[in-house]
């Protein structure tokens, strides 16, 4: 039987790969409700499913509308992709065997 926080998650494909434990976890241990919990985490995984380009993309549009210039807000986007998680490119059965038998 699915917890509570499951049945009400987003139907996202990064929410459905959200163990029910982490969220029975998160309801427990915080002042978030299952509800709010299955959202979080949501957001948390979608926001890291950007791929470097979207992520790019995002940055640059929000530091112009800081007002930086392009020279200061492709420094900082430098500075800041290495830190950053990113999703894995999608790949292809013969893809995948290549990377394993080269």
């Amino acid at each position: 039987m699915p917890s509570p926080a499951r049945a009400t998650a987003p139907t996202s494909p990064a929410a459905s790969a959200v163990p029910d434990d982490l969220l029975d976890h998160l309801a427990r241990t915080t002042a978030l409700g299952p509800n709010e919990a299955a959202r979080v985490v949501a957001d948390v995984l979608a926001y890291f499913a950007e791929s470097a380009e979207e992520y790019v993309r995002r940055r640059h549009g929000e530091l112009k509308a800081r007002g930086l210039t392009n020279d200061r807000i492709f420094e900082r986007i430098g500075a800041e992709l290495p830190q950053r998680r990113v999703r894995a490119p999608e790949l292809s059965a013969r893809q995948l065997r290549r990377l394993v038998y080269g």
